[in-house]
């Protein structure tokens, strides 16, 4: 009786999403307290959107979340990739944990990401072997394959770390990304992973509920940005291994798929391409810390937290809305043209925005 309701994708969504939402609401009070009373509150600094010292580390509820939803959708784990999943995020979880605590150096953090990516290839489920025509590539050496993916999960990874620095941003931007790809995996009939995606989605509502708050805040710190960014990572690498031209009800091409994968990433991957250059344009270090960033960019224009991370999340569903529209039209060419017009577009808005906050500071 106990395994026929576990097997019944619609019981086990619903008690998925909402023991996720329960679990995460229940711990992250635990937290604050084990934070404030060792006193290792987040202490604001220059670059700091934030005027007080506040409780992190919220990532402790995501990963013990994590772990027990893997114990409670395993029966949807035909491919036996939950064990791999769970030796990665915890790697991740320790280097985010010691970066809340004492900082890891860029270098250390880096080889930690790339161990936990290589743990998911013992499992052939992850495995690339095709481009489906990407600028007419299709078969792939096993060798490159891998390094590609490892440098798309470091990309991943990193990208999304960096844009979590307001209230809101960064989960928002998960749930954007995790809502599209839940739809997508269950229309794949890939249900393992559309229930962490479902997961991940009532994880990353019961956070914004401590992270909006003005008397409870808590930050999810790179304990919980590294393992969210690990997550996305793994679902986007999933969905690059699935050949999508077995499946004739998506509208886009299937040499389309690495663009849509950008499409459904491009806030965090947009920021972070924009933020390198303006960085190696002032003649900086890619990992040197300033207030360049979209989100420092608009508060600084006069927005709140709470606008930026709505109209970053409307833009990045937007984006996916259009590109997955006229990737059923053009091909992998013209996509990356138009892909590539598109960040144009971007940096053009924030270098504007940059400007006006100058001038001001000028005057």
């Amino acid at each position: 009786m106990l395994q026929e309701l576990m097997l019944n994708l619609k019981v086990i969504s619903i008690l998925t999403l909402v023991n996720s939402f329960l679990l995460v609401y229940y711990i992250i009070p635990k937290i604050s307290w084990v934070i404030i009373s060792r006193n290792l509150n987040d202490t604001p600094d220059s670059r700091s959107s934030h005027s007080i010292s506040t409780p992190t580390m919220a990532g402790f509820s995501f990963y013990i979340t994590l772990i027990m939803v893997m114990f409670f959708i395993q029966y949807f784990d035909t491919e036996n990739i939950g064990l791999n999943l769970i030796a990665s995020s915890t790697l991740i979880f320790m280097v985010g944990v010691k970066d809340d605590l004492v900082m890891s150096s860029p270098r250390a953090k880096l080889i930690m990401e790339s161990l936990a990516t290589m743990f998911l290839f013992f499992n052939s489920a992850m495995e690339v072997t095709t481009l489906h025509g990407f600028l007419g590539i299709y078969e792939i050496p096993e060798i490159i394959a891998y390094i590609g993916s490892v440098l798309i999960a470091i990309t991943i990874i990193n990208a999304y770390n960096l844009i979590d620095g307001i209230d809101g941003l960064a989960a928002t931007v998960a749930l954007v990304i995790f809502s599209i790809f839940g739809l997508m995996f269950f229309v794949l009939h890939q249900y393992f992973y559309f229930l962490l995606s479902i997961s991940l989605i009532g994880m990353l509502l019961a956070y914004l509920v401590y992270n909006f708050s003005s008397k409870k805040k808590i930050f999810m710190g790179d304990t919980g940005s590294l393992l969210i960014g690990f997550c996305i990572a793994f679902l986007t690498l999933k969905f690059i291994a699935i050949d999508v031209s077995n499946y004739n009800f998506f509208s886009f091409k299937p040499e389309n798929g690495l663009i849509f994968v950008v499409a459904i990433l491009c806030i965090p991957i947009f920021d972070l391409f924009r933020v390198i250059g303006v960085r190696l344009l002032n003649g900086n270090s890619p990992f040197f810390p300033d207030r360049n960033h979209s989100h420092h960019i608009l508060i600084d224009n006069g927005m709140s937290h709470f606008k930026v991370s709505m109209l970053l999340g409307f833009i990045n569903y937007a984006i996916v809305i259009i590109i997955i529209w006229l990737s059923s039209i053009f091909n992998s060419v013209v996509m990356i043209f138009i892909l590539m017009m598109v960040f144009g577009l971007f940096l053009v808005v924030f270098d504007v925005l940059g400007k006006r906050i100058k001038k001001k500071k000028i005057k």
